[in-house]
């Protein structure tokens, strides 16, 4: 039996003046799948997440989630629906702590006004408590119970993009969004990603979207992958499918279908590509 839609993408179309970013992009992710969405710098990855979680408000195009149309609803909203993301420049607020930067993540649950919370009201207290106990549940998952104290501003970058992570989580989503959640770390430690990733699936019944240049954890943790380039869905299917598949392979290192008939070793690069945009 085929599992339901939880996000559902048709024929978004996203232009700044004269650039257009995305050009009729469709894609669909069925609950509890991880699914990959990869291509080479500036192939419109993040711009789609924007749109997805309504920081850019597309020409025309519409978003389903959770069998919703938020096409038109405030990030915030969507957050409260249960669509959670990660940032490719991190989220996290330098002056806080771990714990801190998760407990306020988490604060959108608490069912109490900001104004109630700053006079301590009753029973603001009570949620208070009970936001600490949940962050550090989340802390413990992640393994930072050692820097939970600790301003996320003067550690790692890793253990900073791990802390993202963590927050998103502290909104109990129904849906992740990762932006390169393998920025930063090791070969070993992204492949370590995937066990995490896929535990974070079974064991909270999450579904998964990722944009990732680290296409080894791609295909380690992925179900499905979609590849994106200059804007348009340029292929889709299983990772064992796209590692192989020749316009992937020339649209990351340049060239035609026709001249890559070998694949080469993954992970593929751009050729001259940094992370700095998607």
């Amino acid at each position: 039996m085929k599992r339901r839609h939880m996000l559902k993408v048709d024929r978004l179309m996203l232009r700044f003046g004269g650039l257009q970013v995305l050009d009729g992009l469709s894609l669909t992710v069925r609950e509890g799948q991880i699914v990959g969405l990869i291509g080479p710098n500036g192939a419109g990855k993040t711009s789609c997440f924007n749109c997805l979680t309504g920081i850019y408000q597309p020409q025309s195009g519409t978003v389903h989630f959770d069998g919703r149309d938020v096409s038109h609803l405030p990030t915030h909203r969507r957050a409260r629906l249960g669509m959670a993301r990660t940032w490719q420049n991190l989220g996290v607020i330098d002056t806080l702590t771990v714990t801190e930067n998760v407990m306020l993540a988490g604060h959108q649950r608490t069912g109490y006004a900001a104004l109630a919370g700053m006079l301590g009201l009753p029973g603001t207290w009570h949620r208070e408590r009970e936001l600490q106990r949940d962050a550090a549940e989340i802390i413990e998952y992640f393994g930072l119970d050692a820097v939970a104290h600790e301003r996320t501003g003067e550690l790692p970058y890793g253990i900073r993009k791990t802390c993202d992570m963590a927050m998103a989580l502290a909104t109990d989503p129904k849906m992740l969004l990762l932006d390169e959640p393998a920025s930063g770390l090791s070969p070993e430690e992204a492949l370590g990603l995937a066990t995490t990733l896929r535990e974070l699936r079974d064991r909270l019944k999450l579904t998964i979207l990722m944009i990732e240049h680290h296409v080894p954890l791609v295909a380690e943790a992925c179900d499905h992958v979609y590849v994106l380039n200059f804007g348009q869905l340029l292929t889709e299917g299983p990772p064992a499918d796209i590692q192989r598949h020749p316009e992937v392979i020339a649209a990351y290192l340049g060239g035609t279908a026709a001249e890559t008939p070998e694949p080469p070793e993954w992970p593929l690069k751009p050729e001259g590509a940094d992370h700095g945009t998607a």
